[in-house]
């Protein structure tokens, strides 16, 4: 289970020293676009050295965000951040499965050259950030194993139709970003993976954080990204299930198991089934991880 992901500009070591020493399940180390085209180079090469300190000495995972496939710095960033033994790879302006595929064979062969276990650098897609992206999101089922998650950008996408903006007065996403953040949702739920928010930019608005998260865990995401570490702590808390939940879902696995012929059962005064089920099942499975 990964209930926050917190960018750190891989430029800046003490940026991300800084989230590396936090609470955040996952810190990307970012090589796009919190890093200017003059510090391409020389971020990987800090990304990189710190991957070969920190990946097993710090708590969260260390994934990082590469530039996108179609640019010339792609093949470059994973051939180089691959030494280091990240965790896992953010794949920015993802156009479909294709392109996980595409990552996956030439980690497939990196793995090998740097004597890693088979699949153990995870791929995340950041999954519709292209016009085109929107119509592929169904893609992604089956494409990959390392795929553990899909997540959705407002930003990049706004600029490719020309939007004046992705916000209404009250903060709410307008209803292209909204429709886009549903099919993100989905098709996480179709590939069965993590389905994973996308970012608040006003990192200073706390209290609308904690509403966001909130919908967001109700509709289904499982965590959230974060541009600052203030955001941390607020995502960690509205993603983990309560004890509440926690134990209403053991009882209904233990009901099933006493029964397991039946169907449907009743619990606490109301009816129960199979989806139920799966979802104490996910509860209970996330919680392992934490």
């Amino acid at each position: 289970m990964i209930r926050s992901l917190l960018f750190a500009p891989g430029d800046s070591e003490k940026k991300m020293t800084k989230a590396s020493e936090g609470n955040a399940d996952v810190v990307i180390l970012d090589l796009e676009d919190s890093v200017s085209e003059s510090q391409k180079v020389i971020a990987r090469g800090m990304v990189t050295e710190f991957l070969k300190v920190k990946s097993k000495g710090v708590k969260p995972k260390l994934y990082v965000r590469v530039n996108p496939l179609d640019t010339e710095y792609c093949l470059s960033d994973i051939a180089d951040i691959v030494t280091g033994a990240p965790a896992g790879i953010l794949l920015p302006k993802c156009n479909s499965g294709s392109d996980i595929q595409k990552l996956s064979s030439y980690l497939d062969v990196l793995e090998v050259a740097n004597g890693y276990p088979k699949n153990s650098i995870k791929i995340i897609a950041v999954a519709t950030e292209t016009a085109a992206s929107v119509f592929n999101m169904g893609s992604y089922e089956n494409c990959s194993v390392r795929l553990n998650g899909i997540t959705w950008g407002a930003e990049d996408l706004g600029a490719a139709v020309r939007a004046s903006t992705s916000l209404t007065s009250t903060k709410d996403w307008t209803s292209p970003y909204q429709m886009v953040r549903s099919l993100c949702l989905f098709g996480a739920y179709a590939a069965n993976i993590e389905a994973l928010d996308t970012v608040m930019a006003d990192f200073r608005d706390t209290s609308q954080l904690a509403i966001v998260c909130d919908q967001a865990r109700k509709d289904g995401f499982t965590g959230k990204l974060a541009i600052h570490p203030c955001q941390v702590d607020i995502i960690n808390q509205a993603f983990t299930p309560t004890k509440e939940e926690i134990e209403h879902s053991r009882a209904v696995l233990a009901l099933f198991e006493e029964n397991p012929d039946a169907g449907t059962l009743q619990l606490d005064g109301k009816m129960i089934d199979k989806p139920h089920i799966e979802q104490a099942k996910k509860i209970l499975d996330g919680i392992k991880n934490l």
